[in-house]
């Protein structure tokens, strides 16, 4: 019974680190896409979008939550005299989110096992 028991343990923790590396993919492919957003609303197309998508995904790695992502891209438009509503930037988070779910289902398509859900479940 403990070997069991050891063995559902052993397979709940690499669930566990399963999903949290996940939900960091999604999380790092949305910064980027939102990034390339925020690059086109700033006129910037290219090798200088990927770039500053990076440091758009590097921003959100200062603090947990948003909040710092919202900053620097927000400073970003203030800086270049851009009327876009941080509502904007929010909807695009939510929006990209969905769209990098979609792409990691692509690229992670089926479940692990029976105590695995699909990527988007």
């Amino acid at each position: 019974m403990s070997d069991t028991f050891n063995e559902r343990g052993r397979s709940f923790e690499a669930k566990q680190k399963m999903d949290e590396e996940l939900k960091f993919k999604a999380q790092s492919r949305r910064n980027k896409l939102v990034g390339l957003w925020a690059a086109e609303k700033m006129g910037i197309s290219g090798a200088d979008a990927d770039a500053y998508a990076k440091t758009v995904v590097m921003a959100d790695l200062e603090e947990p939550g948003d909040e710092d992502l919202i900053r620097k891209v927000m400073g970003d438009f203030s800086e270049r005299s851009l009327n876009v509503a941080e509502d904007d930037l929010r909807k695009q988070l939510d929006t990209q989110m969905q769209v990098a779910m979609e792409q990691l289902s692509g690229e992670y398509p089926e479940a692990l096992g029976d105590d695995h859900a699909k990527v988007g479940d």
